[in-house]
């Protein structure tokens, strides 16, 4: 069955992709998202293993795993941005660009802009939530058995927030740049 895989086809579609710092720091964040997602899935296995078999369970993972989740998203969320792959109406915006260009190149823009915004306002409205948290030493969990200070959290947010709204500029300014209509890839 691999000799069914033509991998000079696979590579020639491939086509090399140019320096951009930008891509590399969201896809390095992406990597470590990564990571944790799977550092997460064996501390949960470890955890179930450990529920189930040996009757001692891991203090603190569901804590743990609530909190992740969260931080793990924001850390994907630039990338995912930067490489269009965030959920939109492609039905509409692709049929525009086809049809009529400058308006599919129009909407494209402002869509760029807007999450921009978004992402900063994002980032924006965490950045109070980290103040507070180094301020008084807040953590999550149970004291005296298991905690965890919240402030690395809440940077994650404020980190993925200002990653998004860079993803979201370094797009415009690709389109801008770009002759015709917007790009999809």
């Amino acid at each position: 069955m691999a000799d069914d895989i033509d991998m000079a086809a696979l590579e020639a579609a491939q086509a090399p992709q140019p320096f951009d710092p930008v891509r590399m720091v969201l896809d390095g964040l992406a990597a470590i998202g990564t990571i944790w997602t799977f550092g997460l899935m064996l501390l949960i296995c470890a955890d179930v293993i450990g529920r189930s078999f040996l009757n001692a369970p891991i203090t603190g993972v569901a804590e743990i795993a609530a909190h992740s989740v969260v931080a793990i998203v924001f850390l994907q969320i630039g990338a995912t941005i930067h490489h269009r792959r965030m959920t939109r109406a492609d039905f509409l915006i692709d049929r525009l660009v086809r049809r009529m260009p400058r308006l599919g190149r129009g909407i494209e823009m402002m869509f760029h802009l807007t999450g921009a915004a978004v992402m900063a306002f994002v980032a924006q409205a965490a950045w109070p939530g980290l103040e507070t948290a180094l301020a008084r030493g807040e953590f999550f969990g149970v004291q005296g058995l298991f905690t965890v200070p919240t402030w690395p959290f809440r940077a994650l947010i404020i980190l993925g927030g200002a990653a998004g709204a860079i993803a979201y500029l370094a797009l415009f300014v690709h389109d801008m740049r770009r002759p015709g209509g917007a790009a999809k890839g």
